[in-house]
């Protein structure tokens, strides 16, 4: 059960928002394989605001963040996505990334032959000394309960599942996107690993003021992150949005009363 009293992380008072970005998901349907998965999808993301993404087996969540990151196993058929003023619709992945999204993937790769931080520092560009970033790495590697060796490690090699989940939230503390997508990061945790991750990403919310998008399948996330939505999906559309009482719903009495809708 969703815990009465959640545990949130100690953030500072006088947190520093500098300037605050928008996400624009505009009437968004996606096809995979000629088939149209996600109908009609519309929901706007601020900077500082953690949306939650609930709902069955197939009913398109995953499928959505892949196409906002522009996965060209699906094709966005309709609407438009734009950050900022900037309309992304027709980029490509990686001038998405480059514009500020990130994704965090269900099921991340193994690298071999590539560290976590020379990947990073990549990504990253010129944007500070390699003295400076690796101690920033590390101690971002510290703060999730990683071995500081996994800054040389080739990415994600030999490593469980949890330990892949823990890697993408440090790839998406290091390199500070305007906005992450994260899909079902919290799936294959243990509690401790539920803990970490889900105190980093509120961390990055309130302190950083990052826009979070994060699927998940299990409400017990939601005993350590403080929502400022949860849109509920159903064969491809939203069939409710609201607060944390609505996953509380969900919790309780399963999807049968929303899948009536469709």
């Amino acid at each position: 059960m969703i815990s009465e009293k959640p545990i949130y992380p100690k953030v500072s008072m006088n947190s520093a928002r500098k300037k605050r970005h928008t996400l624009v998901i505009k009437n968004i349907s996606v096809s995979a394989n000629g088939v149209r998965i996600v109908k009609n999808i519309s929901f706007t993301v601020k900077s500082g605001e953690l949306h939650i993404i609930m709902g069955p087996n197939g009913s398109g969540k995953s499928t959505l963040l892949n196409a906002l990151m522009g996965n060209p196993k699906y094709c966005i058929e309709s609407g438009f996505l734009k950050l900022d003023a900037t309309p992304i619709t027709k980029f490509s992945p990686d001038a998405r990334a480059k514009k500020g999204l990130f994704l965090g993937f269900q099921y991340p790769v193994e690298i071999p032959g590539a560290s976590l931080g020379s990947v990073l520092r990549m990504a990253r560009g010129r944007t500070c000394a390699p003295a400076e970033f690796s101690k920033e790495l590390k101690g971002i590697l510290t703060s999730l309960h990683m071995k500081e060796d996994a800054y040389s490690h080739a990415l994600n090699e030999g490593y469980s599942g949890g330990e892949k989940k823990k890697s993408e939230i440090v790839q998406m503390l290091a390199l500070k996107p305007k906005f992450a997508l994260l899909d079902e990061i919290d799936s294959g945790l243990d509690v401790d690993a539920l803990q970490t991750i889900a105190n980093a990403i509120q961390i990055a919310v309130i302190e950083k003021g990052m826009g979070v998008v994060l699927v998940t399948h299990y409400s017990r996330i939601l005993s350590y992150l403080k929502p400022d939505k949860v849109h509920i999906f159903v064969k491809g559309k939203i069939a409710a949005s609201g607060g944390r009482g609505l996953a509380e719903e969900i919790e309780k009495n399963g999807y049968k009363k929303y899948e009536k809708q469709f």
